[in-house]
């Protein structure tokens, strides 16, 4: 099967030997009061942040994994309140890594800021938008902060910068995501991320979606990836969706009556088709998911060195000041069984999709405190989707 027609992307490499990414958590300082905020932000810095010289070092370590290195991103808190972010970015490109950041829509969010991030080397930036207007300005604790992020974007793109932008979901900001994706459309972003709610830091006090919002939530993804490219951040099961909605095209079903889709998603498709037009959601499908999770390409680095193996699985597996970051994550027991889908339990355990889905296990350890409990987010009942040989198949060539 060529790459056009693969519904799964995997990193040409082993992923139990290095990771394709490795987010960094610069400092959990940030103005702003996210009301989702895994960090649990705090106005000033933590002396005990990995300083400068540390910070190279872990770098440095990254870039021992080898080629093609990983994708090295710089998040906070907010990574403008390091004043040593430029050197941090060039230290990064230095070792030979690109170097992606994600900062707050603070005041310190300015074209002038931008351009010397740009000049230091940064590839590609990370803006949030959960809503339009004052619904993101609620949502981010802090009024004019959606204005904030669009001037950025625009300056960001003026300086040539990559844009991502990364949307929250709850149930209080589901309806934002067509008028969120007609701004994808319109200001350019080479990705829209949508995260789903993962009740951790702040965001233990949220309402998630139900079961089966999130599912009507990631059929809707997936139309919405005709038009921009979109990643599902804490929703492995869009990988599912993905094969259950190719396999249903080329038999030409309609997948709401087939998988039984309910009023949040045609809500949801029918604003999308009154903001873009029908014609423009039927566009071709952009690239498809990549096959990466918790400890299985991807591992997080808090501010004071601890690894994790996602910022919203709070697992601790070292710290780099004691141990090389290459060491632990080749060697952790617990990444190891992370990577293993016959340790899933519950519906997951049973499931036909484990291998390539697993669900969130930050959600699983979120909700019910054993990190390989099923996925809580997930509607799916394993082995109802009716063409099992059509998903083997595709499974298979991926």
């Amino acid at each position: 099967m060529s790459t056009s027609n693969r519904v799964l992307r995997r990193p040409r490499f082993d992923v139990s030997r290095r990771p394709f990414i490795v987010i960094w958590e610069a400092t959990r300082a940030c103005s702003l009061a996210c009301a989702h905020c895994r960090a649990e932000a705090i106005p000033d810095r933590d002396p005990r942040e990995l300083d400068c010289v540390e910070a190279l070092e872990l770098m440095a370590q990254v870039a021992s994994f080898g080629r093609p290195p990983p994708l090295f991103v710089i998040t906070g808190g907010d990574p403008f309140e390091r004043p040593d972010l430029e050197d941090l970015i060039r230290g990064g490109r230095a070792a030979g890594l690109p170097v992606a950041a994600s900062p707050s829509a603070t005041s310190e969010l300015t074209e002038e800021n931008l351009a010397r991030v740009r000049t230091a080397g940064a590839t590609a930036l990370s803006l949030s938008i959960d809503g339009i207007g004052e619904v993101h300005d609620r949502f981010r604790g802090v009024a004019g902060v959606f204005d904030r992020t669009i001037a950025a974007w625009h300056a960001a793109r003026r300086l040539g910068i990559k844009v991502q932008i990364n949307s929250t979901v709850t149930a209080a900001t589901v309806d934002e995501l067509p008028e969120i994706m007609r701004l994808v459309l319109a200001l350019g972003a080479m990705t829209w991320s949508v995260f789903f709610l993962v009740p951790t830091g702040r965001g233990a006090g949220l309402e998630g979606l139900s079961p089966a919002d999130f599912e009507d939530v990631l059929h809707f993804l997936y139309d919405a990836d005709k038009i921009v490219s979109v990643k599902a951040t804490e929703a492995h099961h869009f990988r599912r969706v993905v094969i259950e909605r190719r396999v249903l095209e080329e038999r030409g079903i309609d997948p709401v009556q087939t998988l039984g889709l309910g009023a949040v998603y045609e809500r949801l498709r029918a604003r999308l088709d009154e903001l873009v037009g029908v014609e423009v959601a039927r566009r071709e499908v952009h690239r498809p998911p990549m096959d990466v999770a918790s400890g299985r390409g991807f591992v997080f680095v808090s501010h004071l060195g601890d690894v994790m193996p996602s910022g919203f699985l709070p697992l601790s597996l070292g710290n780099v000041r004691e141990r090389p970051l290459p060491d632990i994550y080749r060697d952790s027991p617990l990444l190891a069984d992370l990577r293993d889908p016959d340790l899933l339990l519950g519906r997951c355990g049973r499931c036909e999709f484990r291998s390539v889905c697993g669900g969130s296990r930050s959600r699983a350890y979120g909700v019910t405190g054993n990190v390989f409990a099923e996925e809580p987010g997930c509607a799916y009942e394993p082995g109802s989707f009716p063409f099992p040989g059509d998903v083997q198949a595709l499974v298979a060539a991926t």
